[in-house]
């Protein structure tokens, strides 16, 4: 910490009469990774100093002489050209301490009527709002990515899966719809989020409001917040707007590590569904056929760092007393954190979905095993026949058990082999075992033949304003 020459503490002023030791120095700074805060550091103290001179508590002199050095420190910033100190602890104090040597008194003036409790939680309430924008632009692109790949195939069939077993025949774009939709949901709750971070603490001071006369709606609006927020004590101590982020953020990352799962076991040679070029994957150091999803198997990773960054956060405000401790500069790291990993995970799962090459064949051939249409065949003894589900589910299963003993498909038996096993079945049954008319006939609102999947499509583009 920055000392004068007796000693005491250029910020803590003249209650301490001498300087703390190097290790408390090392446990308080946080300037190693707030200092990426920088740019809405500024921004509010630009706008407290133009509502600080509107209110008369400052003198015009002194809010240009403020202004002028605050963009003289933002662009040496963005230079490289600007000495971060740990001495001072944090973003706030570097910046005000250059400040001071550029301008003079006037910077010593800016604190008033606000506390760092105060800047720094406006600060990271500017930041998160620009990322969450950031991200609901990120995300938009995956929805495109997926729904071009799904427009493409609205009508190639492959095998929907339950318990990762045949299920019955879907198409391939039907599959991909389904997370255009998870995708939006995200989208979703990231705008909620963002409403709820979009309110303005500035001006709440170190706990109880100021008596200064200031404007906090004005700092509110300068600063594009939707308003202040009501509590002054609420306002420093709060940080469920990144608790919220990071939840908001984990079940997005976990919807991306399913997809990414599923680009995995597409890839394998076992499946062969589809593939991706050499711009996703990586080799082996020492099998030479190998070619590795390793783009997928870390975007499947990911939701491990993001889901600890949401524990860390909400271990640390747990049995908090108000207003603010120490303990909230551990709120920073693990949203910083959680947002670049996300991002890297929205970003190489859109770059996939747009190279990956699906295969058609594979998937075609994979539906001649499981059974498919059987439920299909279940329906039909429903529908013509009459029958009680439970009893046509019954004769459906004794010839898939048949079809099994002779090592075929439905498809491939007889009708005199299925009568057999149900008499009242009529010869109209194998027009119904298909697995392209299985899929066509699925033209349920949600469903998976190609006219209702290209009905989502367009939908999706309409709901979600995709190209």
């Amino acid at each position: 910490m920055s000392e004068n020459e007796t000693g005491k503490s250029a910020i803590w002023g003249g209650r301490f009469a001498g300087g703390p030791s190097q290790l408390m120095q090392d446990i308080n700074a946080s300037i190693s990774y707030d200092k990426k805060l920088y740019r809405q550091d500024i921004a509010g103290s630009k706008a407290h100093a133009s509502m600080l001179a509107a209110k008369g508590i400052l003198t015009a002199q002194d809010e240009a002489a403020i202004h002028q050095g605050l963009t003289t420190i933002e662009q040496e910033i963005n230079a490289g050209e600007f000495t971060f100190q740990e001495s001072l602890e944090d973003i706030h104090m570097n910046v005000e301490t250059r400040l001071s040597e550029l301008i003079g008194d006037a910077a010593r003036r800016l604190h008033t009527a606000r506390s760092r409790n105060d800047q720094v939680a406006t600060d990271l309430r500017l930041w998160l709002r620009d990322r969450i924008d950031e991200i609901d632009t990120a995300l938009a692109h995956l929805q495109t990515a997926l729904l071009h790949q799904a427009e493409a195939h609205a009508a190639t069939l492959m095998p929907g899966f339950t318990h990762l077993q045949t299920a019955q025949p879907v198409t391939f774009g039907f599959h991909l719809m389904a997370y255009v939709e998870m995708i939006g949901r995200d989208r979703g709750r990231m705008r909620d989020c963002r409403a709820r971070v979009n309110e303005s603490p500035l001006g709440a001071a170190a706990l109880a409001g100021t008596s200064f006369p200031i404007d906090r709606h004005m700092t509110a609006q300068t600063l594009g917040f939707a308003r202040p927020m009501e509590n002054a004590m609420d306002a420093v101590s709060s940080r469920d707007f990144a608790v919220e982020f990071l939840s908001t953020a984990a079940i997005c990352a976990t919807h991306l590590s399913r997809l990414a799962e599923e680009i995995v076991i597409w890839s394998t040679d076992r499946f062969g569904f589809i593939s991706l070029s050499d711009a996703f994957t990586t080799g082996s150091s020492i099998m030479p056929q190998k070619r590795n999803p390793d783009a997928a198997e870390l975007v499947r990773a990911k939701p491990g760092r993001i889901m600890g960054a949401l524990i860390t956060l909400l271990t640390v405000l747990k049995g908090l007393p108000l207003a603010y401790g120490k303990d909230m500069q551990e709120d920073k790291e693990p949203v910083f954190d959680a947002e670049a990993n996300l991002m890297l995970a929205v970003t190489a799962m859109t770059g996939m979905i747009a190279d990956m090459k699906a295969k058609p064949e594979a998937m075609a051939e994979a539906l001649k095993a499981g059974h498919p249409t059987a439920t299909d065949l279940a329906d039909f003894m429903v529908r013509e026949l009459a029958m009680p589900f439970r009893d046509a589910h019954h004769a459906s299963g004794s010839i898939v058990a048949l079809a099994d003993e002779k090592g075929c498909t439905l498809e491939e038996l007889s009708f005199d082999e299925m009568a057999a096993v149900e008499p009242r079945l009529t010869a109209d049954v194998m027009g119904f075992l298909s697995v392209e008319g299985a899929a066509a006939a699925r033209t349920s609102f949600g469903g998976t033949a190609p006219v209702e999947v290209l009905r989502q499509i367009a939908a999706a583009r309409k709901n979600y304003q995709l190209s």
